[in-house]
């Protein structure tokens, strides 16, 4: 692992880092906010996944998060949403590719050897994490944005009892009913929607899967709304399973980090209340 930066702030220090990853084959970067702490302690963990064209620097440079963090005394991690270098495959669309890796695990041919921010997210960061920086794994707390709500939602689903909070902004809930997730799921899983659900909140939770809780806020002026991310579908789900779901529509917020930032402190209480 390398140091690309720090830099002090509320109190604590915003670090960027590299390193050379296993599971995509290329250099990864990441960013890592930690409050300062006494010597020996652990700090509970929030990760936060990004949407498509986005990389870590959207939300460690727009995001608003650590003075909530400092306050709470929470680890704040911002990994990469895709692979990145000059050999790794990419396509024409903003929504496919590069800055847009979907949190899965490609299986089709080109795609399958980098794009692998699954196993990245779930398995590989974690580990680094837990190794070189004062995180209490037993406590983390997940959520994302747009194509990173997608991906903590079907991480934490996937992965019962990991996390102790969940919560995201303007999710992308069902990549099944969708046209980004059509394009994304088909480009890099194949045809065979089966294989899909894994990757869908929703259906993962019509499946049996659960979470505890969950908080989401999705904006009254998202342009995407009604065709990417259709929030009434995972708060029709959650009806269904019986899942806590606080799902707030923010009245006149779009789907920028102008939103994101409006209340970015209130997740991060949120996840430290359950921290």
């Amino acid at each position: 692992m390398e140091q690309v930066s720090s830099n002090r702030s509320h109190g604590g220090t915003q670090g960027v880092f590299s390193h050379a990853s296993r599971e995509t084959g290329t250099t990864m970067t990441f960013s890592v906010y930690v409050p300062d702490y006494a010597p020996g302690a652990k700090l509970p963990v929030l990760w936060y996944l990004s949407g498509l064209t986005c990389t870590h620097a959207n939300v460690t440079e727009k995001g608003e998060y650590r003075a909530a963090c400092a306050e709470h005394g929470v680890i704040f991690v911002a990994p990469d949403t895709s692979p990145r270098g000059e050999d790794v495959p990419d396509d024409e669309g903003y929504d496919f590719g590069k800055g847009a890796g979907f949190y899965v695990d490609a299986t089709e041919a080109s795609w399958a050897e980098n794009f692998r921010m699954r196993s990245y997210i779930e398995r590989e960061l974690p580990e680094l994490i837990a190794a070189q920086f004062p995180a209490d794994m037993a406590r983390q707390g997940i959520t994302g944005h747009s194509m990173g709500g997608h991906g903590a939602l079907t991480i934490a689903l996937r992965n019962p009892g990991r996390f102790r909070s969940v919560s995201a902004f303007s999710p992308i809930v069902s990549p099944l009913n969708c046209p980004w997730g059509e394009k994304a799921l088909g480009g890099y899983l194949g045809p065979d929607r089966t294989a899909w659900r894994e990757y869908d909140a929703c259906a993962l939770i019509d499946d049996g899967a659960r979470l505890p809780d969950l908080l989401v806020d999705q904006g009254t002026a998202d342009n995407f709304l009604d065709e990417q991310l259709k929030t009434h579908l995972l708060a029709e789900a959650c009806d269904r399973a019986g899942i806590a779901a606080t799902i707030r529509m923010q009245e006149g917020y779009d789907h920028s980090y102008y939103f994101i930032s409006s209340f970015m402190a209130d997740h991060v209480a949120w996840h430290a209340d359950r921290l």
